[in-house]
């Protein structure tokens, strides 16, 4: 199926058995019911919010199966699964010994698309181990710019379902996809998409690296116009090379160095493209500066270059690149400065959840009073510690997996003076902050980059980073 082609399928009478409730879930067994498709929706809790959302099913008509997702319904036709299941669940095994095709949110979403009778918006997908959310809320910004009518959707929180069949007509759509949803995802062919990254991570859900890497790089698959990947991972051109795009399309690298042709770059301190131009051989396109970049860490400029790549690709103007960078503004809890105390910098980068992105973060900063720990989430440091050694003033402990990191340290920054914090509650964060501050010194980092899961402690990543910052500002509060 081509890139801008909608697929039509008759639902009426069309037995679909929907396979979890909650955010993804809910809004498929709606749109279905509501297209006339005999829908039955089984999930594995059968708690009281499970309860109150099936009793807000079944009043629409739809059947609803409580603490029994593992069998799958008589007569199933298709089942539409949340992204979370994973593939080796009895159902999935059942559906496939049973010729039933399975799909996600996101296929459904792919489906469903112009399906209200207006024109069916071109998605821009990112994926990637790190910086999906902010490349695409970059991507967002930087449309918004051009004047195009587009939202941030898909594993950002914004169901792709609602951008879809909502009231809006969009002119592009900037899409952030997981691998579990790209796994799902068969028939999905984006305008163009980029893989921003790769590194170990869900591996318990995919099962292996290898198999983790090819659900990445089905966002390559019938692309039109662009695959972009980035030049200091060959991993992420490895999958594009792989990929069957449309005649046409074309490989665009991004790179924190000067680009060659075919790809965007940094030459002294601008953002360059050598991608989109009449001559690529000869011609670089100013496209903004570094400093229009918030915040302007080697990471987040890799972002800013890949969002503008994919921009690019769409026809946006340079200027509009600019524009949206400038206007641009990160989520909490990534790389976000909370205060100076002392000539000391405090920064929370909470997000940080797995060591590929705390790599990134401790790469952005030449002296670090380094706060971390949590859950490690199967998680090795050694190559973290190792790759970080230099830039560590001292390290503060917590949480239930700190021994791991603790002994990455002593293995192989020794010489770092490490307080292990001996406690879960969640007031171990003002005391991480206290005893943080008596190792720094004027011109340091206190970052809050845990390279771990937050459930020990807190409820997730956001409580966490406010835990932090409230520890932060009554320092501050004290110190004025």
């Amino acid at each position: 199926m081509g890139s801008q082609e909608v697929s039509t399928v008759d639902w009426q009478g069309k037995h679909v058995t929907v396979a979890g409730l909650g955010v993804s879930g809910i809004p498929a067994a709606r749109a279905l019911h509501e297209r006339g498709a005999l829908v039955t929706a089984v999930n594995d809790g059968d708690d009281e919010r499970a309860r109150a959302q099936a009793a807000e099913l079944e009043a629409l008509g739809i059947t609803v199966r409580l603490g029994d997702g593992a069998t799958l319904p008589p007569s199933t036709e298709l089942v539409v699964t949340a992204p979370g299941w994973q593939p080796d669940k009895p159902l999935f095994l059942a559906a496939a010994e049973a010729g039933v095709p399975v799909w996600g949110d996101v296929e459904l979403a792919w489906r469903l698309r112009g399906d209200n009778g207006r024109k069916a918006a071109p998605w821009l997908a990112v994926t990637g181990t790190n910086g999906k959310t902010t490349t695409v809320r970059m991507l967002a910004s930087i449309l918004e710019a051009a004047g195009l009518r587009t939202a941030a959707v898909g594993n950002i929180g914004v169901s792709l379902l609602d951008a879809v069949l909502g009231e809006t007509e969009y002119d592009v759509l900037a899409v952030e996809l997981s691998s579990y949803q790209l796994h799902w995802a068969p028939s999905l062919r984006a305008h163009s998409a980029a893989v921003l990254n790769l590194a170990p991570d869900h591996l318990d859900w995919h099962g292996s690296m290898e198999a983790y890497a090819a659900d990445k790089g089905r966002v390559y698959e019938g692309n039109t116009v662009a695959c972009v990947y980035n030049v200091a991972d060959p991993a992420t051109e490895d999958l594009v090379r792989e990929a069957d795009v449309e005649e046409g399309c074309r490989a665009i690298g991004f790179t924190l160095g000067a680009p060659g042709p075919s790809q965007l770059g940094v030459v002294d301190g601008i953002l360059v493209d050598r991608a989109f131009v009449a001559n690529r051989q000869k011609q670089a396109q100013e496209l903004a500066e570094v400093s229009d970049v918030n915040p302007p860490a080697p990471h987040n400029i890799a972002n800013a270059l890949a969002a503008a790549a994919l921009a690019r690709a769409f026809g946006v103007e340079p200027a509009a690149v600019r524009d949206g960078l400038r206007a641009f503004r990160p989520d909490a809890h990534r790389i976000e400065h909370v205060a100076d105390i002392g000539e000391v910098a405090y920064v929370d980068d909470s997000k940080a959840t797995n060591t590929h992105a705390t790599e990134a973060s401790l790469a952005a900063y030449d002296s670090i009073v380094w706060i971390a720990g949590g859950l490690a989430k199967g998680a090795t440091f050694d190559e973290l510690v190792t790759g970080a050694a230099k830039r560590l003033r001292g390290v503060v402990l917590m949480g239930a997996d700190r021994a791991l990191i603790h002994e990455a340290l002593t293995r192989h920054a020794p010489e770092v003076p490490v307080v292990d914090l001996d406690r879960t509650d969640t007031g171990a964060m003002s005391e991480a902050v206290a005893r943080a501050a008596e190792l720094a010194r004027p011109g340091d980092t206190v970052l809050l980059a845990p390279a771990c899961a937050s459930m020990d402690m807190f409820t997730n990543y956001n409580k966490r980073g406010e835990a932090f910052a409230d520890a932060v500002r009554a320092r501050a509060d004290e110190s004025a």
